[in-house]
C-alpha cells in the first residue's frame, strides 16, 4: 500500500495562505479536526506546514498576538513524499525527522494533501484485523 492509496479517497485538501492570521489558522483547524495544515503562498506553491504545537509553542506559549500571520510561525523546512512513496517509508520518514505529518506533492511539485501517523495506524490496524480474523476463520472454521 502506497500513498495515494490512503488520499485517493479524500476530497479536499487542507491548506491555508500564508497571510492567514494564527487566529484564524486555529479556528481551521478545529473545524476541520485537523492537526496540521499545508501553507500556500499567492502563487498557490507550498511553502510551510503550520500544525497545532506551533500554535501553542509560538504564539500562546510566548504571549504573542494571534493576529500575525501563520507565515512568521510556519515550519518552512518541508517533509514531502510523493504519492508512490509506501507507507513502510513514510513510517520511516516519520521517524528520522521526528514529525507526525508528511506533506504530499505530485512529480510537479504540487500539493495533494497530507498524511498523519494516524493514518498510518489505521492502515495498519485494520490489516492486522484482517489477518488476524484469516487465522481465526482458518482455525475455527465454521460449521
Amino acid at each position: 500500500m502506497n500513498v495515494a492509496d490512503v488520499i485517493r479517497s479524500r476530497v479536499q485538501v487542507f491548506a491555508i495562505s500564508e497571510d492567514t492570521a494564527v487566529h484564524d489558522a486555529a479556528r481551521y483547524l478545529r473545524e476541520r479536526q485537523v492537526r496540521a495544515v499545508g501553507v500556500l503562498n499567492g502563487a498557490g506553491k507550498l511553502v510551510g506546514v503550520v500544525s497545532q504545537s506551533d500554535i501553542s509553542d509560538k504564539v500562546a506559549a510566548e504571549n504573542k498576538s494571534a493576529a500575525m500571520p501563520v507565515a512568521e510561525i510556519m515550519t518552512r523546512e518541508l517533509v514531502t513524499v510523493l504519492p508512490e512513496l509506501t507507507l513502510d517509508e513514510c513510517l520511516r520518514q516519520m521517524e528520522q525527522h521526528g514529525i507526525f505529518h508528511l506533506l504530499v506533492v505530485d512529480g510537479q511539485g504540487e500539493f495533494r494533501g497530507m498524511i498523519s501517523v494516524t493514518d498510518l495506524l489505521q492502515v495498519i490496524a485494520s490489516d492486522q484485523k484482517a489477518r488476524a480474523d484469516m487465522l481465526e476463520s482458518l482455525l475455527f472454521p465454521q460449521r
